[in-house]
């Protein structure tokens, strides 16, 4: 099986916020890059992930105004994290059992990456078939 380093997005290519940063803003960065997600950064450590599932359980679905909250009060921390080398289908298993739709990918307990449900569709979805 595929191992989730080979489909992860390397930690270069993350979108950072700063964990001041307000929810309107971050939904705004995130529509106009067409992503899921930012990672939530303090004095430049990753400290957790705003995702679009957040934006609508923690900030839409409780009346909360976007332009006042900050990015940290809706994240998801910490990140829950599997091994680089790790397969495909054990992060399918993760994301099935942990209820979560990204995963932070770590090479000696350090993020290096993440996959996203969406990382797994796209991968299904190019399988050759019979």
């Amino acid at each position: 099986m595929v191992p989730v380093k080979s489909f992860m997005v390397s930690a270069e290519k993350f979108v950072n916020v700063d964990r001041d940063m307000t929810v309107r803003q971050a939904a705004e960065l995130m529509r106009d890059k067409g992503i899921g997600s930012v990672f939530v950064t303090r004095d430049g450590v990753v400290i957790g992930i705003l995702t679009d599932t957040d934006l609508v359980r923690r900030v839409v679905a409780d009346g909360a105004d976007a332009s006042k909250i900050s990015v940290e009060l809706a994240m998801s921390a910490p990140i829950i994290m599997i091994d680089e080398n790790k397969t495909l289908l054990d992060a399918n298993d993760l994301m099935a059992r942990e209820h979560v739709r990204h995963l932070g990918v770590s090479k000696d307990g350090k993020l290096v990456g993440m996959i996203s449900v969406r990382d797994l569709v796209v991968f299904l979805t190019n399988l050759p078939r019979k």
